[in-house]
């Protein structure tokens, strides 16, 4: 059986950078991502043993937590609060400016665009996407594709941290004795937006930051930010 030139063998690892230097910002945000759900999960299982502790109950193993109601809420609430926030900005952004802003479109360019400025349909390129160049239904949601993946996401998380947060609601409520609640009486109940709204604030907050100090402030040679040197007033323009 072959095993391959030299050659052949000498360009694998030269293809494996390739492959990471291309998508390396894509690659550190996941695998930062996985890090820390771990982490979460060591230390979300330590909290709750400490909670069971206090009950005279016994303690849960690993596993049993991470696949407990507890956890999955405790994670659904996070996803669904980062997920309106990128809804909520993508919306935005189509018909908000922030003068001076490198996260907003130039005055005078709010709306979806003209055909041309957004190379659909005639002005489509050959580089462009199929659905970009169609008619009817398929570009219609392409051009609203990503909003609506984003959204969909937000919506279906939601719905997971309200059914994950009944159930472990209703855990705490069986240990002091209290009757269980049902799902559409926990939507309305006050442990369901704490969750809600202390993760919503924040993530508000963080796009306010992001969009009026990138006014002032700079970071070189990133894209989310404005060449050094632009003026405090330059709208719309990346490093």
């Amino acid at each position: 059986m072959s095993q391959g030139s030299p050659r052949t063998r000498a360009s694998e690892p030269g293809r494996l950078w390739g492959f990471v230097r291309d998508n390396g910002l894509g690659l550190f945000f996941t695998v930062a991502f996985l890090l820390t759900l771990v982490g979460q999960a060591i230390a979300g299982q330590a909290d709750f043993n400490d909670q069971l502790a206090a009950d005279r109950l016994r303690p849960v193993g690993f596993v049993e937590y991470v696949t407990s109601s507890d956890f999955a809420v405790d994670v659904a609430e996070n996803w669904q609060s980062e997920y309106l926030q990128f809804s909520l900005y993508i919306g935005a952004t189509v018909w908000l400016l922030q003068r001076g802003s490198p996260e907003s479109k130039e005055p005078g360019k709010s709306g979806p665009e003209s055909d041309e400025d957004q190379l659909v349909g005639d002005h489509a390129r050959e580089g462009s996407p199929k659905w970009a160049a169609a008619s009817g239904w398929r570009r219609t949601v392409y051009s609203n594709s990503l909003l609506l993946v984003m959204g969909t996401i937000f919506v279906l998380s939601w719905l997971v941290q309200s059914i994950t947060g009944v159930a472990a609601y209703n855990e705490q409520r069986l240990r002091r004795l209290q009757a269980p609640v049902g799902w559409a009486e926990y939507l309305g109940a006050a442990d369901f937006w704490n969750r809600t709204l202390q993760n919503w604030q924040s993530e508000l907050l963080a796009v306010a930051s992001m969009a009026v100090l990138s006014i002032y402030l700079r970071q070189r040679g990133s894209p989310e930010s404005k060449p050094v040197g632009s003026a405090h007033s330059a709208t719309g323009v990346e490093g």
